[in-house]
């Protein structure tokens, strides 16, 4: 008998330890949210902890498991004390519980804990309603970019999901990223517009109860998210960022409509100079968000594309939405094609909305800075105004060894035509395939016309500008220039990126050809500033040109760098280069702003003092005296 008891002893400690809740009746399993309440129904994406509580104590610190039932692997754990019977999780998002591993929506969830590999008791059923979908237009475009994303026939309506674009009127909010409809009008800058996203994304959530919303953007809204995620949001409220043809080197294209002063800041916003030395130097934060990128890559042949390095999309490279560190896939499409494409939605997009739990990365910030595009040779902008009924010759000089030259026109009616000759004197009748003659009718666009030739002749070309028929009465702003492979190569350098109020700025730009320097016979700056247009010599030695800029404004300044010179073969060469710098206030502004905020908040301190001391004397003085 003795021995027996020894053996049930030992039986019932192995059993003990094996699994330390020795009952599992009674166990409840609780959802909770970012408040601590008890919920039964979230929308996929909010903040939640899960807690179980039993019966009986346990015996040992046990580790729990919560589990979505049809899942292998845990949503969150949490560990039960010995001697205690409940334990709560850390607070997480529920990303993904709205779907399946296979992507079918799963709307009805059940819960439940697992301990030692073993089930414990009861499991908990709640309703899980998807994320909303937050879209975020580009350049010079409104919400109906996204008009194939929206309605109850739009692709998100396919899957189940409620589509939000900023400026639609579902919830107030709308972007200013410019409007052909008056393109004098200054836009809105990137920051200005991220602090309007953050309102819109606000709005949302309170229409839906949802704390995270999906992003995704086309074009520059893609640098206006980014800098809402960076500068502007508060709480991490969006799940991941879906990225549809953002230029993250900038995109060249942008000098046209700049050159021209029209929509103005975002054409500078938009330029190489920009991204690469202003805004990738000081935008890099995600805090947790996984982006994940689509590049076009319609154009391969360098004579197809009219402004930027190929292969691109006609006005972002593939390298330039490569810029910063995310996953990138490519598909040949046109920059606007990447937000109305089906194939893109189904391929691309889809699939990330529907990422199930467990799929969401939180990706570590990247350090400052971005890979530099590929450097590019181009000629003088060149602008003008076209009454109907007017033509406008254009010379551009083509010097010896350029391999490819490219002519980009932008056009504010898109109603314009050319006729090119060529340095033989003749008329050239252009070809879809052999110069790549492009022409875009959507007015997002940074170009409207592009063309190119292979191998030119060296010398003077004449591209003449007619109206047509469809030019308005009040007639067509041009600008037009060319892009070159080969030839001479124009450098240029700006000292200083992000000067203080008042502190010099040095501009230089050295021309050379096959390394050997090209002496300058002119060299002028163009200077778009925050509140007006000024056109500066530029002090020339040798093949150098240099300025020196004093800002007097706080805003972006775009700088057109136009030199001349001569080839030894006497060929005439046309070079110019596009530079922008963000002049910040000055340290004492700065200074003196800070003192402003902390003696309002000193004088209200001391108001607050002075008006309780006033109540407490009143209070005394009312008071009652006792006989």
């Amino acid at each position: 008998m003795k021995h027996l008891l020894v053996t049930l002893l030992v039986v019932g400690l192995l059993l003990s330890r094996s699994n330390a809740y020795a009952q599992t009746a009674g166990v409840r399993i609780f959802l909770l949210d970012r408040n601590g309440r008890p919920v039964t129904a979230l929308v996929d994406g909010n903040q939640v902890s899960l807690k179980v509580e039993l019966e009986a104590v346990a015996s040992a610190d046990t580790r729990v498991d919560f589990l979505l039932a049809g899942l292998d692997s845990p949503v969150t754990t949490c560990t039960v004390s010995s001697g205690k019977s409940a334990c709560q999780s850390d607070a997480f998002p529920a990303l993904g519980w709205y779907w399946n591993p296979d992507g079918t929506p799963q709307p009805q969830r059940t819960l439940v804990a697992r301990a030692d590999g073993q089930m414990l008791g009861d499991s908990l059923s709640l309703t899980v309603a998807p994320r909303p979908v937050v879209m975020v237009h580009g350049f010079n475009a409104d919400y109906t970019t996204w008009l194939n994303y929206l309605g109850d026939d739009g692709y998100l309506a396919s899957i189940g999901l409620h589509g939000y674009a900023v400026g639609d009127g579902q919830v107030p909010g709308m972007l200013n990223t410019g409007t052909l409809k008056d393109p004098t009008m200054r836009t809105n800058t990137i920051a200005q517009n991220a602090v309007i996203l953050g309102e819109y994304i606000d709005n949302v959530q309170h229409a839906t109860g949802a704390e995270k919303v999906d992003l995704v953007v086309h074009s520059m809204g893609g640098m206006i998210s980014r800098y809402y995620l960076d500068r502007v949001m508060t709480d991490v409220d969006v799940a991941q960022l879906v990225i549809l043809g953002t230029p993250m080197a900038g995109s060249s294209c942008a000098s046209l409509p700049a050159a021209l002063g029209l929509l103005l800041p975002a054409t500078l916003e938009i330029e190489p100079s920009y991204m690469v030395g202003v805004f990738n130097q000081q935008i890099y934060r995600r805090h947790g968000v996984p982006f994940h990128a689509l590049a076009g890559k319609k154009l391969i042949d360098a004579v197809q594309s009219p402004c930027t390095p190929v292969p691109s999309d006609l006005v972002v490279t593939v390298d330039s939405v490569k810029a910063i560190p995310m996953p990138v896939q490519e598909i040949t499409l046109l920059h606007t094609e990447l937000n109305t494409s089906p194939e893109v939605f189904a391929d691309f997009v889809k699939p990330l909305l529907q990422t199930p739990p467990g799929k969401f990365e939180s990706p570590a910030d990247p350090p400052p800075g971005s890979n530099a595009p590929l450097s590019q040779q181009f000629s003088k902008v060149y602008t003008g105004h076209l009454a109907p009924g007017e033509t406008r010759d254009v010379v551009i000089h083509i010097d010896a060894n350029v391999s490819v030259a490219n002519f980009a026109l932008y056009d504010t009616s898109r109603s314009l035509d050319i006729t090119v000759t060529g340095a033989s004197g003749n008329q050239i009748q252009l070809d879809a395939q052999k110069n790549g003659e492009i022409r875009v009718e959507d007015p997002s666009t940074l170009v409207y016309l592009g063309y190119g030739f292979n191998n030119p002749k060296p010398g003077k070309w004449i591209v003449t500008l007619h109206t047509t028929a469809s030019t308005p009465p009040e007639g067509a702003d041009f600008a037009i220039n060319a892009q070159f492979n080969g030839g001479a190569t124009l450098s240029s350098t700006l000292d200083v990126t992000t000067p203080k109020l008042d502190q010099p700025v040095t501009l230089s730009a050295s021309l050379s050809d096959n390394g050997a320097p090209v002496t300058l016979d002119s060299a002028e700056a163009i200077l778009h500033l925050p509140d007006g247009l000024t056109t500066l010599p530029m002090q020339i030695s040798g093949n150098t040109a240099t300025l020196s800029f004093t800002p007097k404004a706080t805003g972006i300044h775009g700088v057109e760098i136009n030199v001349t010179a001569h080839a030894q073969d006497g060929t005439a060469i046309d070079r110019a280069a596009f530079l922008t710098f963000e002049t910040e206030p000055a340290e004492s502004l700065i200074t003196a702003n800070r003192l402003i905020a902390v003696g309002g908040v000193v004088a209200l301190c001391g108001l607050g003092v002075v008006f309780l001391m006033v109540m407490i004397v009143w209070r005394r003085k009312a008071k009652p005296v006792r006989g």
